[in-house]
């Protein structure tokens, strides 16, 4: 693989119509919304949409959902997942041994997990060589390349809240049949919504954790198709759409210009026809790549 050696800003432009982007467990699990009334989609939220394409992509993804594991992986923790790897295994044997360090630990679960590499993690385990010796836990922490916002929409979104009907008959063979005391509920929704979401990828910590042009390539791919593969009822199919990815490819490690520069000049519009319009101003030296969604 070949190193990265340009530093790389990228914005994400996309639409929800008649979709819950990202509900927030707090408040009713409605679409979350900023207190001047704009659409929101966390940071958190995106990292997942992003690991799960890469899943579907053949790479190999340490954090993974129960109901989007690679088939074949049975783990249902990190921990167990970490544990069973022999490679980090065999790792933290000899670090218990004094033979390897927390930075070979680190560097190990990069070359074999992909978001490792990319958005970093934090592993822990027990030191000392026998297990009424052990005491205090040595954490390993890894600092990832790729950076990613949170999306916000561009104007304030109007959220349609319906009642539904979210049990059916919990016993039959009474007059009349017995039903869940939680039998209605309710279902949220943003009736239109264009959204906004930028991210970097820092060459020095690329270099660290072995980041290579490949896996930015990989995740240009993972943005653009963002929304494939990732209907549920609350965002049925076609309701989410990735309009375009913008990005900049820099001249240099450090890059030309700050990431919040280059981010300013991206330019988007929304007509009353729900038509989206993105543009950019121009930076001497820094022409971005600008794809479509898929």
């Amino acid at each position: 693989m070949s190193v990265l050696k340009n530093k790389i800003d990228f914005a994400l432009v996309f639409t929800a119509r008649n979709a819950n982007p990202n509900g927030d467990p707090l408040d009713g699990n409605r679409p979350r919304t900023t207190y001047k009334g704009l659409g929101e989609v966390s940071d958190v939220c995106l990292k997942r949409k992003i690991r799960n394409r890469l899943l579907d992509e053949g790479q190999n993804i340490f954090v993974q959902s129960d109901d989007r594991r690679r088939k074949g992986d049975t783990f249902r923790s990190l921990k167990d997942r970490a544990d069973n790897e022999p490679a980090l295994a065999e790792c933290t044997k000899q670090i218990k041994a004094g033979k390897k360090t927390r930075e070979d630990y680190a560097r190990q679960a990069c070359e074999i997990w992909y978001d490792v590499r990319a958005f970093g993690q934090v592993f822990a385990f027990k030191k000392g060589k026998k297990e009424e010796e052990e005491s205090d836990a040595v954490s390993i922490g890894i600092r990832g390349p790729v950076s990613i916002q949170s999306a916000f929409s561009i104007e304030p979104v109007n959220i349609t809240s319906s009642q539904i009907t979210k049990s059916v008959n919990l016993e039959t063979g009474k007059d009349p049949d017995k039903k869940g005391s939680d039998t209605m509920g309710m279902k949220h929704r943003v009736d239109f919504g264009v959204y906004v979401t930028y991210g970097a990828i820092n060459v020095q910590l690329a270099d660290k954790t072995g980041f290579s042009e490949e896996d930015a390539e990989a995740l240009k791919e993972a943005l653009r198709t963002l929304f494939c593969n990732d209907e549920t009822s609350a965002r049925p199919a076609g309701s989410m759409e990735v309009v375009k990815l913008i990005w900049w490819k820099h001249n240099c490690a450090s890059g030309q210009y700050s990431s919040a520069k280059v981010h300013r000049t991206l330019q988007v519009t929304c007509d009353d026809q729900g038509n989206v319009s993105v543009s950019t101003a121009n930076l001497d030296g820094l022409d971005p790549e600008v794809l479509d969604g898929e």
